[in-house]
């Protein structure tokens, strides 16, 4: 006879008691993690998270309080879980899990990990730890009442990276108030003031800096003594944006100097956010007013909406867009509010030109009001049910992984509306590891197309390696017989090469570049495509994929949005080429889990078609560190924790 202990069996049960566990992410799906953890009888659990609370993650992460605001995420929900086992033996770590102390040793410590992330970066990271460490890991993510859960397992799964996800479209709110780096990041910003100005405010969309940024206050005494001093409000009373803007009586020139010049002069204060970034440089309507030149005002040759103005025009589009959108909130009477909509001029007017102003603050290229248009889209809300649906199916993988029963697990999609045979909750089998993945694959090869004359070191390993490929300190050697270090992850080594072109150190057609990335444990060849034919903007191509652009309006039938964290700013833009009705944004299984169906062909055997997988620290090259296991090095990746953003609450 079974022996039960609850509602498990008793060697399961004993299994759960001793082992260690590691949850990354404390935010919306990992504070629902962590209570069934405990509650199921997990007794070693290590949780991680670099977030601080927030006041809007208040009303879906319920293991904090007003009283926590300012805190550390990972701390509090170790407190908060404890008061439901207080027997269970919980670490908190209030740091990125892509610091490299967290290294391929430390995943080795856990028989599961478990992803509660809010962006691919970190996912990825956590998917090559995984598979470098050859540790199951359960991953997972939410966009709305949207969710899935899947389980990955080096040489028996798909690895997160094994199928290319669609580009990140949430963002984390520090990114968006304190550190915008492209321009959807402004984008997104002037969407929410104009909510914060002439819409429904949302303590979600604050577009005022944001004081609680980690890496604004990495120091934890500092962070401890901004919490203690606002701990009589819990940061929560402030000052409203619409308010303030209706005292001025809509003043566009107040407006103006307030949100670039006061705000980005605060923001200079927060100096530890400028140690690796380029500082924004504030703008003053008076001195801008002063050195305005005539040509700033005439009009440019070609459609109106695919010009792009200067700063001065830019500023005027702002002045007049307030000023009609002000009229158009008093015609509307006392109390009344406006909503944002792409095709309202007024309202597309003050979006281009907020943003547009934001972009120049923080030395981007500005962008049409066409191509502003284009990426701006809409936001998907983070739904608490979702987040506990979620982490309860993330439980269950796990009891099956610690069963021995690997084999039984599957993909489980939460859908938004019942399949044909009436199932909110569709599974699938897991997919073999693609072949043709290069992170785990035995030997993970990409070619890449680029002009060698054009494209600098340094973008290279932003823009490629990085950004592209997750890597987080790649090491790059040329295969010339020489060793050449092209990149070194030390400080200072390789510098000088930055600004040079690829070319300059005899890379062409055909050359190749072994990368390393020793953090990760994880090397990648890199075949060199030189051509002069790409397309406009397009500054490489990894063959095989489509070009690294914007997609085009035809593409929006093959557009699959990835499941995103729905946390504290998860706005998740898109084109308006592209983002149509809310059911389209993700594909549906229309058929519950057969015998054979696997989890990519799942949806071919029906009406329906499957939902895609939703949605990086140093290295050096192999000349100066010997690899281990280079096989387990290829493979890895997932992502990281909870702003309840990118793929997955």
């Amino acid at each position: 006879m079974v022996q039960l202990v609850g509602s498990l069996r008793k060697e399961l049960a004993d299994s759960l008691s001793t082992c260690k566990v590691l949850v990354v992410g404390a935010g919306g799906i990992g504070c629902e993690l962590l209570k069934n953890l405990v509650l199921t009888g997990f007794k070693n659990i290590e949780v991680i998270d670099l977030d601080t609370i927030d006041v809007s993650n208040l009303n879906r992460q319920f293991l904090f309080q007003k009283k926590h605001v300012g805190k550390s995420k990972a701390q509090v929900a170790k407190e908060s879980a404890l008061q439901f086992c207080p027997t269970a033996n919980i670490t908190a770590y209030h740091d990125s899990i892509m610091n490299p102390d967290y290294n391929v040793e430390f995943f080795r410590k856990f028989m599961l990990v478990m992803n509660a992330l809010d962006n691919r970066a970190a996912r990825n990271h956590v998917n090559r730890m995984c598979l470098a460490a050859d540790i199951p890991l359960i991953e997972s993510g939410t966009a709305g009442y949207l969710g899935q859960v899947t389980v990955i397992k080096k040489g028996m799964t798909e690895c997160y990276e094994c199928q290319p996800k669609p580009t990140q479209k949430t963002f984390p709110g520090c990114t968006i108030r304190n550190t915008p780096s492209e321009p959807i990041h402004c984008i997104v910003w002037a969407k929410y003031l104009f909510n914060q100005l002439f819409g429904e405010e949302d303590a979600d969309q604050e577009v005022s800096p944001d004081t609680a940024d980690p890496e604004a206050a990495w120091n934890p005494e500092e962070t401890a003594a901004r919490a203690t001093a606002s701990e009589k409000d819990g940061d929560i009373k402030r000052v409203s944006t619409k308010e303030w803007a209706r005292s001025t009586g809509y003043d566009p020139v107040k407006l103006f100097n307030k949100l670039f010049k006061d705000d980005i002069m605060y923001l200079l204060t927060m100096d530890k956010l400028w140690k690796k970034r380029k500082a924004p440089t504030p703008l003053d309507w008076q001195q801008l007013e002063n050195s305005a030149c005539p040509q700033d005002e005439s009009p440019a040759s070609g459609l109106k909406d695919q010009q792009v103005l200067g700063v001065w025009g830019h500023c005027q589009l702002f002045q007049h867009s307030v000023e009609t959108l002000r009229s158009q909130l008093q015609e509307k009477g006392e109390g009344a509010e406006l909503v944002w909509d792409k095709d309202d001029a007024p309202a597309m007017d003050f979006v281009t030109a907020a943003a547009n102003l934001r972009m120049h603050i923080f030395s981007m290229n500005m962008k049409s009001r066409f191509d502003v248009k284009s990426m701006a889209g809409n936001i998907i809300p983070a739904i608490a049910t979702t987040n506990a649906v979620i982490a309860g199916l993330i439980v269950l993988e796990g009891l099956k992984i610690l069963s021995g029963e690997l084999e039984s697990c599957r993909t489980i999609f939460l859908n938004k509306c019942p399949n044909l045979r009436k199932k909110l909750l569709v599974p699938c089998i897991l997919d073999p590891p693609s072949a043709n993945c290069y992170v785990c694959a035995s030997k993970p090869e990409v070619t890449v197309k680029l002009n060698v004359h054009k494209t600098t070191v340094l973008s290279l390993q932003d823009r490629i390696l990085k950004e592209r490929f997750g890597m987080v300190a790649p090491d790059v050697q040329i295969e010339d017989g020489k060793g050449t270090i092209l990149i070194s992850s030390e400080e200072g080594e390789t510098e000088a090469n930055n600004n040079k072109f690829l070319s300059d150190f005899g890379i062409r057609n055909g050359s190749r570049l072994q990368v390393d990335d020793f953090l990760q444990d994880y090397t990648l060849l890199v075949n060199v495509l030189h051509t002069e034919e790409l397309e406009r903007d397009v500054e490489f191509e990894v063959v095989g994929e489509a070009p690294d652009k914007a997609p085009s309006p035809q593409s929006n039938q093959e557009e699959v949005n990835s499941i995103t964290n729905g946390n504290k700013d998860s706005a998740q833009p898109s084109t308006s080429s592209k983002a149509p009705a809310e059911d389209d944004d993700i594909m549906i299984v229309d058929s519950d889990e057969e015998e054979g169906a696997s989890s990519s062909s799942a949806g071919a055997a029906t009406s329906g078609t499957k939902r895609k997988h939703s949605d990086a620290e140093t290295g050096e090259t192999s000349t100066k560190r010997p690899r281990t296991d280079q096989s387990s090095a290829a493979a890895v990746s997932t992502d990281n924790d909870d702003d309840d953003i990118i793929a997955l609450d």
